[in-house]
């Protein structure tokens, strides 16, 4: 009996393991198919990137020309056996600017290298050269030449870098470059602005000679003559106007004095301000300094005028007080009195602004009138005694004296930096 039963339960569980074991295998068979089908679409995928890969890395067929995949161009030509000679070709293009602040020069050159590289030669029927860009310069060996006391430099990239590479089929090379380069200079301004300046663009290798180029550069120096030298002479002619001024007027010559020093002043600093601080005296401070010295002189001249009439003033006054026995006005109370200056004072009787009697008030005005007439009689006789004494003797010298030396003085100057 209960091997009746366990019959029974095979018989009813057979045919769901059967269906069971058929699903397990369609799904088992379905994910073949899938991954399958998977690694083929990848496997085109990688043949389709390694064409693209393989296109990318072709060489060109100027390097297959030149056999650039064949060497090593990190090594020079003929490494470990005797120096390769390299040839060098400046052209200037322009000088662009120089700069006594800053002691360099800017210009703009052309650079070219010459040299034989076997590794580069190739078979031409024609025996022409080939002319190349700059995208095979990285690729090969060029000398490495730079600019020594270079401050900056540039290569032009407009429109394209202006470079180029010209490779014969021989194996010459030319490698031309147009380049703007700063370098300093080392300059002298003991002779400035009547100076000739020598600069040197100086190239240099790690394997190779220094190469120097000298540049002998004069200044053309009518801009300063026009700025400085001109507008100095002028102000050291007109300090001597002073001296045909009346001595006795002294807001004139003082005024004149002052303005001729100040501009003196002002072209010296607008000068010193457009050149490098150095610690020794330059061509120009030697003539600015000059004409200021000339400058400062005539207002010293005045100064001692002026003293000099006044001392002598003050001695005949004091003759004349002795002599008269009379009251005097100096120079000062007599220019308050009347608006004048004079050379000598005006001997005054001033018994007429003494006290008087009340009962004798109106002929001591009609005295004081009186005297104060005289008074004016006597100021203007001694007005022509100061017309023909209003230049002083060192006057006399000085028109003399100072034109006279200044012309000696450029005389020399000119003759010894010309």
């Amino acid at each position: 009996m209960v091997l009746v039963m366990k019959l029974l339960l095979l018989t009813c569980l057979w045919p769901t393991a059967v269906l069971h074991s058929s699903q397990s295998q369609h799904h088992h068979l379905h994910r073949r198919q899938q991954f399958s089908s998977l690694r083929k679409h990848n496997s085109k995928q990688e043949i389709k990137m390694r064409k693209i890969d393989s296109t990318k890395v072709r060489p060109l067929k100027s390097e297959q020309l030149l056999h650039i995949e064949d060497h090593d161009f990190a090594l020079r030509p003929g490494f470990g056996g005797s120096p390769i000679p390299v040839g060098v070709d400046v052209q200037v293009e322009s000088i662009d600017s120089i700069s006594e602040v800053d002691m360099d020069f800017t210009m703009t050159l052309y650079l070219r290298h010459y040299w034989k590289d076997e590794r580069l030669s190739f078979h031409s029927n024609k025996n022409k050269s080939m002319t190349f860009d700059g995208r095979l310069i990285k690729k090969i060996w060029v000398p490495d030449i730079f600019f020594v006391h270079s401050k900056r430099s540039f290569i032009h990239d407009t429109t394209v870098e202006n470079v180029m590479l010209r490779v014969y089929p021989d194996g010459n090379v030319l490698f031309s470059l147009r380049i703007t380069v700063s370098a300093m200079c080392f300059m002298d301004f003991s002779r400035f602005p009547l100076d000739t300046q020598n600069c040197s663009l100086e190239l240099e290798s790690c394997w190779y000679n220094r190469l120097f180029i000298n540049f002998a550069l004069r200044r053309h120096t009518f801009f300063f003559v026009l700025q400085s030298y001109f507008p100095a002479m002028l102000m050291v002619m007109l300090s001597w106007v002073s001296f045909w001024i009346d001595r006795r007027a002294v807001p004139a010559r003082v005024s004149l004095g002052i303005t001729t020093v100040l501009t003196m002043s002002t072209i010296m600093t607008g000068v010193s301000a457009s050149m490098p601080q150095v610690s020794y005296i330059k061509a120009v401070d030697v003539f600015l300094w000059t004409s200021f010295l000339f400058v400062f002189l005539s207002v010293i001249e005045y100064a001692a005028v002026n003293y000099l009439t006044t001392t002598e003033e003050r001695k005949q006054l004091k003759k004349r007080g002795k002599a008269s026995g009379m009251y005097s006005i100096d120079a000062v109370q007599a220019m308050a009195f009347d608006g004048c200056f004079h050379d000598t004072d005006v001997d005054m009787d001033l018994t007429a602004f003494s006290d008087c009697c009340e009962e004798n008030e109106t002929r001591a005005s009609a005295a004081s009138v009186s005297n104060v007439d005289t008074a004016l009689i006597k100021r203007k006789r001694s007005m022509g005694r100061i017309i023909l004494q209003n230049n002083h003797v060192i006057d006399k010298y000085s028109r003399i004296i100072f034109p006279s030396v200044y012309i000696v003085f450029n005389f020399f100057y000119w003759g010894l930096y010309l």
